[in-house]
């Protein structure tokens, strides 16, 4: 099981961390008392695999909870769960302007205290938080976009997390309303018209060979993997984690079948979360 705490700078962006880590498949909870740490690491290790990714996001304010933290996390250690820690900062300047943007007082500003002085207090408070922090992200300047793509960099998910669905369909039962990307591949021979192939679909390799054997088809499958290779990255990049590929075919049973399987085959190669479906292959 993956145990991330997200710690850190108040207004440096935890929370928003812990949405982006939502969106990669991470159970998230935020501001849970430390009180109930210990209990909720139990509850995790004894789900049987039901939380494989959880983030937690602690919301230290006070000196006494500071002091707290560090040993909550230790008893972790000893229950046998490993975690890491991802601490969010900012430069004081970011803070104090986010702080006045917002016109919410800093939560460890005191009576006729000032921002500055809070951010300072709380920044030399959590210095023994941030020096046993696995990832450390500054968000001084960060877009969205920006902290997706580091957070994704530092926990080594872009490419085991992005999740890919090929999906084979019949055009005469309507395209897939959520697919990203449509081919058309009603351009190949069509099994349809060769009796004996008829009854088969595009998972069995008679019809498998006879679709993708021909030169045409070897080639829009090399032209095809090309593009995909381009451009994955780059949708990862703009911080999606998934992608719809929609291929058809007239019916849906043989040729967009035999493409998509191979195709994901191909996919599969490189990434681990790649997924084949057949949508209209039992319908005739």
């Amino acid at each position: 099981m993956e145990f991330l705490i997200i710690s850190g700078m108040s207004g440096a962006g935890k929370s928003q961390a812990a949405d982006i880590l939502e969106d990669m498949d991470y159970y998230c909870v935020d501001n849970l008392p430390l009180a109930l740490l210990g209990r909720f690491a139990e509850l995790c290790l004894a789900s049987a695999g039901r939380y494989e990714r959880v983030a937690l996001v602690t919301d230290v304010r006070e000196r006494e909870s500071i002091t707290e933290l560090l040993p909550a996390l230790d008893k972790l250690w000893d229950m046998g769960l490993e975690y890491r820690i991802l601490f969010m900062e900012a430069d004081v300047a970011t803070i104090v302007r986010r702080y006045k943007s917002s016109r919410r007082p800093h939560p460890m500003q005191e009576p006729g205290g000032t921002i500055d002085d809070a951010v300072r207090r709380e920044l030399r408070a959590l210095a023994p938080v941030r020096e046993r922090a696995d990832f450390v992200i500054n968000t001084t300047g960060l877009t969205t976009a920006m902290l997706q793509s580091r957070i994704r960099e530092l926990l080594e998910q872009t490419a085991k997390r992005f999740a890919i669905t090929v999906t084979a369909f019949g055009y005469k039962y309507g395209l897939p309303i959520d697919a990203d990307l449509v081919f058309d591949v009603r351009f190949l021979p069509n099994p349809y018209y060769v009796s004996e192939l008829r009854p088969l679909s595009g998972l069995d390799a008679n019809v498998s060979d006879f679709v993708l054997r021909r030169p045409e088809a070897r080639e829009f499958m090399e032209r095809l993997g090309s593009l995909l290779e381009l451009i994955i990255p780059l949708y990862a990049e703009e911080g999606r984690y998934t992608l719809h590929i929609a291929v058809g075919c007239t019916g849906g049973r043989h040729r967009s079948v035999a493409v998509a399987n191979e195709l994901a085959r191909r996919l599969s190669a490189r990434r681990e979360n790649v997924t084949a479906a057949f949508r209209d292959i039992d319908k005739g």
